[in-house]
Parts: structure tokens; sequence; C-alpha cells
């Protein structure tokens, strides 16, 4: 694969081949010089009448991704969100505007028809050309001593010359950006540049010896996540039930949320059997954070080495509304500044916001883990307003009592 001098690379390789048809010894135009800079510059640079000298110039107006290429796959990362396992390359198509300047009759003609029929001759440009090329520049190019290095004549793709065929509205459109006088103009583009990552993906060890189990029936696999008294979602300390298949023998309980980088060390469930486990949610404030986990069943074997595992399913960590100190809502110059604390701390990098009744409020940035946070509201008007917390998109337990009809909410509440 190329590297991020690809792209240089591929001009000055032109422009050398360029060099080679108009200033070698069999030349009959006599000196021409071949440039690789915006119109405007070359504009700018040009003699006037009898000054004036031949020129061909080579400007790269767009880059675009490979349409064959861009699906052959993106970076990956492995559940802990920071591992690459894939590395694939960005294939990149490069479109030039080859211009010829002259000031006297036919000379532009003339320049555009030998560099045009190089790239005819040359529409697939080999690689042991490309090398010596790029290992011949001219001292006059500034990367002559660093282009040999991109990777350009080792890529996979071997590089390709395929006329463009802008028509005349576009040409017309970008010679009026370019702030430049038309000149003579072929268009053409060169495809396809690879350019690898400079990044190493995680790659697995070989295979020393396979370790291969046969269980009779249907594999282990977890149906349905039960968090207790009716909620959507377990808050630390609780017992949750794990319902599922063939889900003996599962010795931990694994929690992974790849977003926050949090993978919580596996740990025993409570209880075991073949349709159900329990486990209790470890209550550790300050490095379990709220939110939205991956939840799978490891089965270990005699060493304590993992041997298989179900499928992974959401499970939502709520955050907890402390009752001490109790919250409150004060009246500011902005409206209401509500204050309370939770159970786990939040992050700086959560999205946290608390609704009181009806009404929602984010928290008042902070920028550190903590478990005091603080929301600005409008004014609210005085009274007692049931209060849930948001975390991640998960919601604090509400308390209900279910024997009464209907059901009533008894907290938690928020005084304003």
């Amino acid at each position: 694969m190329s590297n991020a001098l690809a792209i240089a690379g591929v001009t000055a390789t032109l422009e050398y081949f360029l060099n080679l048809v108009f200033n070698s010894p069999s030349a009959v135009l006599g000196s021409v010089t071949v440039s690789a800079l915006a119109p405007d510059i070359v504009q700018n640079n040009l003699g006037v009448g009898a000054n004036s000298k031949l020129q061909v110039n080579l400007f790269l107006h767009q880059v675009s991704e490979n349409p064959a290429w861009r699906n052959i796959g993106y970076p990956s990362l492995a559940s802990d969100g920071s591992t690459a396992l894939r590395n694939p390359p960005l294939a990149l198509d490069l479109h030039y505007l080859l211009s010829a300047y002259a000031s006297e009759d036919t000379q532009a003609e003339a320049l555009l028809g030998y560099a045009i029929l190089m790239l005819h001759e040359n529409a697939i440009l080999p690689r042991n050309q490309i090398g010596a090329a790029l290992a011949n520049l001219p001292s006059t190019n500034p990367l002559a001593g660093v282009l040999s290095t991109s990777g350009l004549a080792d890529q996979v793709e071997m590089i390709k010359i395929v006329p463009s065929g802008l028509n005349r509205e576009e040409m017309a459109w970008l010679w009026t950006a370019l702030k430049a006088d038309y000149r003579p103009t072929y268009s053409f583009h060169v495809s396809v540049v690879l350019i690898e990552p400079q990044y190493t993906p995680t790659i697995a060890l070989p295979v020393l010896s396979p370790s291969i189990s046969v269980q009779a029936g249907p594999p282990a696999q977890i149906l349905e996540v039960q968090p207790p008294n009716q909620q959507i979602a377990a808050a630390p300390g609780d017992t949750v039930t794990v319902a599922g298949q063939s889900l003996s023998g599962a010795t931990q309980v694994a929690l992974v949320n790849a977003r926050l980088g949090v993978q919580w060390p596996p740990f025993a469930p409570a209880t075991v059997t073949d349709a159900a486990i329990t486990f209790v949610v470890p209550d550790q404030p300050a490095s379990l954070p709220a939110g939205v986990y991956s939840l799978s069943l490891l089965f270990t074997n005699a060493t304590g080495a993992v041997v298989s595992s179900t499928n992974s399913v959401p499970f939502p960590l709520a955050p907890s509304i402390l009752a001490t100190p109790a919250p409150a809502g004060t009246a500011n110059s902005s409206g209401t500044l509500v204050s309370l604390s939770c159970k786990p701390q939040a992050l700086p990098n959560q999205t946290v916001s608390l609704i009181l009744g009806s009404t929602s409020a984010p928290a008042v940035q902070f920028e550190a883990a903590t478990a005091a946070l603080t929301f600005q509201f409008p004014t609210l008007a005085s009274g007692s307003y049931l209060a849930r917390l948001r975390v991640d998109g998960v919601e604090s337990p509400l308390s209900v009592n279910w024997t009464a009809t209907p059901p009533v909410f008894e907290g938690p509440f928020v005084t304003i």
C-alpha cells in the first residue's frame, strides 16, 4: 500500500514523464517547461510576447473516493471501542487538468498533442517506471528526496490513466473558479491510489491447540433481562433475573460499555438454573457508571478459562436519586436551580438531565466524575415534583404503590 505521499507521487511521476517527452534530445518543439501548479500561478509567471515560453501544466483539481474500493470495508473496532481490528485502505481517484501555454500559432496544439499521446500510450504505468521516475526526480522538486518512499510503485492496484471528458459547461465552471484565462486543456483522472492508514490493527495469535466441546441440546442463549419491581432498568445493588435456555453451567456475568470504555471484571451469578440465572448489580459508584451495557454469560472450565459465552443483550443500568441530602430547588436569577446527589457518579462525557413532572433540564456542565449535580430550570411553581434522573438515556427507578387502585407514584419527589 501507499502512504500519504502517494498523491504527490502520482503528480511527480506524470510530470517526470512529460519532461522526458518534451525535453529529450529528439524533441522538436524546443525548450518546454513542465509544471504542476495552479493555473492562476502559471498565468502570473508566464512571460508576454517574445519573452513568453512554452509550458505544459498539470493541475490536480479534484480528489474523490474510488467507488469500487469504498465498499471494501470501514475501520472496525473491538468491543472495547479502541482496539483496531481492520485497516482498510483509503482509495482515491485523482482528477487532473492538462493545459498547454504558448504564444505562437499551433504551438499550444502541438504541446497538447504530444502530452495526450504520452498519456494514451501509458494508460497503465508499469511499477518499475514509477519507481525509476520517483528515484530520479529533478532537484527542483522540493520533495525529490522523499517521494521514492511513498510506496506508489508497490501498491496492489496499478496506476491507470483514464480520460474524463468534461463537457463545456463543466470546463467553463472550472476555469471561472480558477480565476485564470482559459487555455487548451485535456481532462483525465488517475485511478486508483490506495493509501494505507499508518496504524497496526490487532491480529489474533495462531491457534496452538484446538479446544472443541460438544453440548447436547440448544445453545446457551439469553432471552430476556428482568429488572426488579417491574422497572425497565436496574440500579446498583438490585437483584436481576436473566431468563434464557441452556444456562446451566454459566459461571460468570460480563458487563461491557464500549462507549464509556468500561469492561467490568466478570463476576459470579447468585443462582443458576437451566432457564434462568440471578445476579446482584455491583454497587461501585465510582467505577461502574449508569448507562446501557452489553450483558452476556460466560462458561469457564476447571482452570477458569472462558470456553463459551451466550449472546449479548442490552442491559440498562439506572442511576438513583439519593434521599440524603434531600433534593431541593431554589429560585435564582435564571429561574429555579435544582440540586441533588446521585449514585453512581456521573461522568463529564455522559448526557445527564433531570425530569421534574414533564419538564426537563440538562445538568449544569461539570468537569470530573461527580455525584452532586445541579440543573437550571425555568421558573417553576412551588410544589412537589416527581423526579427522574436520566443518564445516557436510562432513567432512575420510581417507587410505585402497586396495591392502590389505580397504582400511584411514591417518589422520589423534589420540593420547590
